[in-house]
């Protein structure tokens, strides 16, 4: 009977490796289900994720969990892109890109992500309307402030202009 491995020693061993790599790496999410198949998501403050970041928090895991005690999987990966945000990092780290928003209350939102930090985020709409008494459409630009507790769904608009 194999014992069941915690999300919490698996969050400290990911968390561990991560700290003496020293190169912003961050945890997007771990999963560990009762089979205990453990899946860590990693991401990087600035630029991407490398196969040995991954590898690298992989092998701090694995060597220090008993194979004998409990048999497991693990896999180590970056977040994919059409994959939505999970944790305040990523909207930081994707400032200057275009994201699309469901909001709470089904609004759904799409512009550029202008700023990030803990409390919230701020996102720049764009769009065209007609003005009364002028022939053409004129842009109007409007900068929404949020809170994380008002988005259901953030993800990046993958764009190959």
């Amino acid at each position: 009977m194999s014992k069941n491995i915690s999300k919490e020693t698996i969050v400290a061993l990911a968390q561990e490796r991560i700290d003496e790599l020293d190169k912003g790496l961050f945890i997007v999410e771990i999963t560990v289900s009762s089979s205990n198949q453990i899946n860590v998501e990693i991401d990087a403050s600035e630029g991407s994720v490398s196969i040995d970041d991954c590898i690298r928090v992989s092998r701090n895991i694995e060597h220090n969990l008993d194979r004998e005690e409990s048999d497991f999987e693990l896999q180590v990966s970056s977040p994919g892109l059409d994959k939505p945000f999970r944790v305040v990092q990523q909207y930081i780290k994707n400032v200057g890109r275009d994201i699309k928003i469901k909001l709470t209350d089904g609004r759904q939102l799409q512009g550029l992500l202008k700023s990030a930090d803990g409390q919230g985020f701020v996102v720049e709409t764009t769009r065209k309307e007609r003005i009364e008494g002028k022939k053409k459409k004129e842009t109007i630009i409007e900068e929404h402030t949020l809170t994380y507790d008002l988005v259901k769904e953030t993800k990046i608009v993958i764009s190959f202009k």
